[in-house]
């Protein structure tokens, strides 16, 4: 058995027909190894197979031909193309040539000699005409075939691109099977190395039900999980003291919060006061939809770690939204509670005294940004690590996370992007998970209504009904040219033309203002200095504008679901009554339509996610785009759903039954780069 897995590692430089040219334009694609193109996937297929004769051709038809070249037309004049006049009994043809050498041609075309050729049919001055013929050849068998047709690079042709394929194919090694026997037979025990060819079949493109791609996809799924399984045992490995308290002070901090966890909420906080009381360090994503209540469990359990004797550290995206935690940890947290608030605005006399209050045990809180962690800043006895809003952490970055602090350090991640149990599983496995989906009784639901453009006098009069009442209004602008990245001009004409209706009270935030004027504009909308925010989607990190009711969003069909859901959580964040109204233009599609139906309909964010995923993907969704992890080729949460528990109960079946993962180490090697499997021998 050919068990070679390294020639699937090996640079494509190594293949026959990959020079230096070819190899440049490739790993452009981050196509470096001889595995990494054969896991690009066909998309179509050219049929070659059938020998037309010239009577017969289809203009825009690619089509197989046998002819006789009966004349050169080399022109002298430069620029000018050369032609071969050619026949077969039916009538002519002319193959013409752009950019090629006349020995080349007269090499390829020698005068009456029949020779096969393939490429796209053309009409000009009454015949028919083939230009740079995509294949030439004596041998017809060559030619008449089925081409699979790739996600083809600039500068390699398909012709190029089927040899390398077939090359690789016709060496491709028969791995050593890793799959259980068990888990064999629910793909009819089809091996790897009949899978990967069967996958570049043209007969099977788009099959993703069938039992090869499903067993492909499996080992896709089960080396991530396997792969997170390791970090989660590495993490467990590490021994800490462990935290002893009472709940004394998050009982106090209960009392003055004014009202009653949630069933999620007191779940999830069991489950990490137990991984805080365990001698195992914690490592925990905290999921939770718009509005569920994260932030209180967060400083709840921070409460017990103080209790317990260590510091801690809660860490924003933002200074607004870090000063935002601080002052409710200073209305709900007991007085004998010392905490501070660290930004880049702190003014520097006094950040000095709060960095040496921290080195001394002073200040047994602290909030801020990123800029907690700098090394001027150091803790006396940090024992817990909050970050909020990091949902777009890849596993590289949390696993170098989850190592500061020391082994006394627990670390948890908040998330606020609701998205289905298959698709966490995809991206935080490597974690221990609490999900948060039950949102306080007295939190009401978004009114969510639609409008047409043309109806903009209307939305005018509804603003100003709006401020009447003393409320605060975001209207939101999306991008004007996505493959520019163009936002911030929508914005400033809305803001102009808003002026003209609500002189001096409108605001406008987009990504050209710097970070210190956007943080004074958002304080200054916070403190009702304007009744209207015009901005790009900037607002959607969740800061709480308690007077912000309504959100008007433009273009909504622009935007995907869980988006335009996360922005709709943006009001309704306090006592009344939130209302979010999506502005559209004519001539909606049908997807459009939807994802409006879908956002009137719902309030549920794990909902609407999953139905996100169903129209556009999971790639897209939150997942592997803004996370930086890399996009699983075939395996998708929806469509390969039942794969997914699968393999999560077969790596728990691993972690029982086996030692180590030697058996795995082709299926690891070949399909993740994650630093802590290609340490294994």
């Amino acid at each position: 058995m050919n068990n070679n897995y390294k020639f699937l590692l090996s640079d494509i430089l190594k293949l026959k027909n990959v020079g230096k040219k070819t190899a440049i334009i490739l790993k452009k694609k981050k196509i470096n190894t001889i595995f990494d193109l054969i896991w690009r996937l066909p998309q179509n297929y050219t049929d070659r197979s059938n020998i037309f004769k010239i009577k017969d051709l289809h203009i825009g038809k690619i089509s197989t031909i046998e002819i006789i070249p009966i004349k050169y037309n080399f022109p002298r004049i430069r620029n000018l193309p050369n032609k071969v006049i050619c026949e077969d009994e039916t009538g002519k043809l002319d193959c013409v040539f752009f950019n090629s050498y006349e020995g080349y041609i007269k090499k390829i075309l020698p005068l009456h000699e029949k020779i096969t050729i393939s490429g796209k049919v053309s009409f000009f001055k009454s015949r028919y005409q083939i230009t740079n013929p995509t294949y030439v050849s004596k041998d017809k068998g060559i030619i008449k075939k089925v081409h699979n047709k790739y996600s083809l690079t600039e500068g390699i042709t398909e012709k190029k691109y089927n040899i390398i394929i077939n090359q690789i194919l016709n060496n491709l090694p028969d791995l050593e099977e890793w799959l259980h026997p068990n888990i064999s037979m629910l793909f009819n025990n089809l091996r790897w190395r009949e899978s990967i060819i069967k996958l570049h079949d043209f007969k099977n493109i788009g099959k993703q039900n069938s039992k090869f791609y499903k067993r492909l996809a499996f080992d896709e799924i089960l080396s991530s999980f396997l792969v997170f399984s390791e970090i989660r045992k590495s993490i467990k490995k590490i021994k800490k003291n462990k935290k002893n308290f009472n709940n004394k002070y998050s009982n106090i901090a209960v009392k003055n919060f004014g009202f009653k966890l949630t069933l999620d909420q007191k779940k999830s906080l069991d489950e990490v006061n137990i991984d805080l009381f365990s001698k195992s360090k914690m490592f925990r994503m905290l999921q939770g939809d718009v509005g569920s209540g994260k932030t209180i469990v967060a400083l709840l359990s921070a409460l017990n770690v103080i209790e317990s004797g260590y510091q801690v550290a809660f860490m924003a995206p933002t200074e607004i939204l870090a000063n935002q935690h601080y002052q409710l940890a200073k209305k709900i947290f007991p007085n004998e509670i010392k905490i501070n608030l660290l930004t880049s605005k702190t003014y520097s006399e006094n950040k000095k005294k709060i960095i040496s209050d921290l080195k001394k045990f002073k200040i047994q809180m602290i909030f801020g940004t990123h800029s907690l962690f700098q090394k001027k800043t150091l803790f006396k006895r940090l024992g817990y690590i909050i970050i909020d809003e990091q949902h777009k952490f890849g596993v590289k970055q949390r696993k170098s996370l989850s190592d500061k602090g020391g082994s006394n350090c627990d670390i948890l991640l908040m998330s606020a992007t609701p998205i289905p149990r298959t698709l966490t599983m995809a991206i935080y496995g490597d974690m221990d998970l609490s999900i948060i989906k039950e949102k306080p009784k007295d939190r009401k639901e978004v009114i969510t209504y639609s409008k047409a453009e043309e109806k903009i006098k209307d939305v005018i009069s509804f603003v100003k009904n709006e401020i009447t009442k003393n409320n605060q209004v975001f209207w939101v602008c999306p991008l004007i040219d996505e493959s520019k990245k163009v936002d911030h001009q929508s914005a400033i004409q809305k803001f102009k033309f808003l002026e003209s209706f609500f002189p001096k009270k409108v605001a406008i935030l987009h990504s050209k203002i710097d970070q210190e004027e956007k943080e004074l504009i958002l304080k200054n909308f916070l403190n009702k200095k304007y009744d209207i925010l015009v901005s790009t989607t900037i607002i959607e990190v969740g800061i709480d504008f308690p007077n912000a009711n309504t959100i008007i969003i433009e273009n909504s069909n622009k935007f995907g679901l869980s988006q335009l859901h996360q922005l709709r959580g943006r009001v309704g964040r306090g006592v009344k009554q939130g209302k979010c109204i999506l502005m559209f233009k004519n001539n909606l599609s049908e997807n459009a339509k939807k994802r409006i139906k879908i956002l009137k309909s719902s309030n549920d964010g794990f909902i609407i996610s999953e139905e996100d995923m169903k129209i556009r993907g999971f790639g897209d969704i939150l997942g592997f785009k803004q996370s930086g992890e890399k996009k699983y080729n075939l395996a998708d949460p929806i469509i390969h759903e039942d794969l997914f528990k699968i393999a999560e109960t077969e790596v728990r079946r691993i972690e029982v039954e086996e030692k180590n993962l030697i058996k795995y180490k082709t299926l690891l090697k070949l399909y993740d780069r994650a630093d802590i499997i290609n340490d294994m021998a």
